[in-house]
């Protein structure tokens, strides 16, 4: 029986409970401990940007973790199974992305010194810099909270228990260890657990390999070619505006980087950690290709959702198997959902309510947010039926959309103000949606990852059509 997109497991021995149990309370001690030692002298101002303290070697590991979730520890070995190794495709373009962010858009951040990349906007009005604040704060909720369903269903599935308990307990824990230093711990929380995520994929590959047959006969009998077609080009240049979006216009994903000590410092932890997404994405295709081949070995039917390749066996081979992937998914989501909630917490406090309240304005929006997370992640329970990296790059192509044509508009027109802004970026995402479910009912058409740039696109034809300049002529 499943429920989504995951084997919903019944019964489990009471030795795996304790495992389980003793895992994650282990797992958590070890983060809190490390985030207090990290924070002993920590100011209101380290919250938020880490003193500038940082060294750039420790942020770039780290964000590997924190950018590698839940969501791809489960979907992306599953890909095997209906596009083969193109996901490589949008992976090379990300590299280019990562330069592009580095160059382009990390000079400008340091250069005017911002805490808030969003204050950025202000270049426009500060109609649109609430705007893109707002449109952030929408998209990394939904977001969030949809690659923290991943170990939350698991971990409720495994223990039995109940999954809207599951989803407060563990959002709580990750309450617990940020809500004093914020990003100043989290460079080092990251750290470890990017550790512990690599660990458990070259576990899983070692073990689940002794029962495979040889990786040249598996990867002869399936089609796993990349950049061979048309829509290879699209993947790529999808992967590097992917990256400038869900990362260098993405507070979460900027904050830490910021924290740096100098804009050098900055640009070889982006170049560092942004060649690192093709080699460890390319061992989590070679886990599934080991999945397939261990499957069709034993004569176990593929399961029908890509989301369950890896899930499904793990859960059956149980024991020491479970526990590693258990623990995977954990620290990839854990590293992912505790900076999304720094984030939030850090553009609530000072782009949407700015002005006194320090520490007290805060831990309140800290402590809300993190509830925010719960009610939307539990909420997300209820519509799981496509792949969920599918979901979460459809969810991208909506929310960050206007985000990035808020930015280019900013670079390209400062002195061009907009008669407004919100009009456009409520607009563009409603126009998208309708071109898809056209394109799909009328020329069996259907848009992926390309939809950010269009979304982008109108956008920014849409604020450029609003200037006073277009309407006087």
């Amino acid at each position: 029986m499943s429920t989504g997109c995951f084997v919903l497991l019944r019964c489990s021995p009471l030795c795996v409970h304790v495992i389980m149990l003793y895992i994650l309370l282990t797992y958590f001690i070890i983060l809190f401990v490390v985030s207090r030692l990290a924070t002993r002298k920590s100011t209101d101002a380290a919250f938020y940007r880490g003193d500038r303290q940082s060294p750039w070697y420790m942020v770039a590991f780290g964000m590997v973790g924190a950018s590698i979730s839940g969501v791809t520890f489960v979907s992306v070995p599953g890909m095997v199974l209906h596009s083969g190794f193109t996901y490589l495709e949008v992976c090379a373009g990300f590299i280019v992305g990562y330069f592009i962010v580095a160059y382009v858009l990390l000079p400008i951040y340091y250069k005017e010194n911002l805490t808030s990349i969003y204050e950025y906007l202000k270049r426009i009005s500060d109609e649109a810099y609430r705007t893109g604040s707002l449109f952030f704060i929408i998209s990394k909720l939904l977001g969030a909270s949809a690659k923290f369903y991943v170990p939350c269903f698991i971990i409720s599935s495994v223990m039995e228990w109940n999954f809207p308990l599951t989803v407060v307990g563990m959002l709580l824990l990750v309450w617990l260890y940020t809500r004093r230093g914020g990003i100043k711990s989290l460079v080092w929380t990251d750290t470890l657990q990017t550790l512990c995520m690599l660990v458990c994929l070259v576990l899983l590959i070692y073990n689940i390999q002794k029962g495979t047959p040889t990786s040249s006969s598996v990867l002869e009998n399936g089609d796993y070619a990349i950049f061979q077609s048309f829509g290879s080009v699209i993947n790529f240049l999808s992967g590097i505006f992917i990256v400038i979006v869900m990362t260098g216009l993405d507070q979460d994903m900027m904050q830490k980087n910021l924290t740096c000590r100098t804009l050098r410092d900055a640009q070889k932890d982006m170049c560092t950690y942004g060649f690192a997404f093709l080699p460890v994405n390319a061992l989590f295709l070679l886990l599934g290709v080991m999945l397939v081949g261990t499957y069709n070995a034993s004569g176990v039917p593929l399961p029908a959702k890509p989301d369950e390749l890896l899930t499904i066996y793990c859960t059956g081979q149980g024991g020491v198997l479970l526990s590693v992937f258990v623990l995977g998914i954990v620290a990839t989501s854990f590293s992912t959902v505790d900076s999304a909630l720094t984030a939030l917490t850090t553009s609530f406090c000072l782009d949407i309510i700015p002005g006194k309240g320090g520490k007290h304005k805060r831990g309140v929006v800290h402590f809300l947010m993190t509830l925010l997370l719960a009610v939307c992640c539990i909420l997300f329970h209820q519509w799981t039926d496509m792949p969920l990296i599918d979901i979460v790059y459809t969810l991208v192509g909506y929310t960050y959309g206007p985000l990035l044509g808020l930015f280019v508009y900013a670079m390209l027109n400062p002195k061009r103000k907009p008669l407004t802004v919100l009009i456009p970026c409520l607009l563009s995402p409603v126009l998208c949606y309708v071109l898809s479910w056209t394109s799909e009912q009328y020329w069996n058409y259907h848009f992926g990852y390309e939809l950010l740039l269009i979304n982008g696109l109108l956008t920014y034809i849409g604020l450029f059509m609003s200037k006073k300049e277009f309407f006087l002529r």
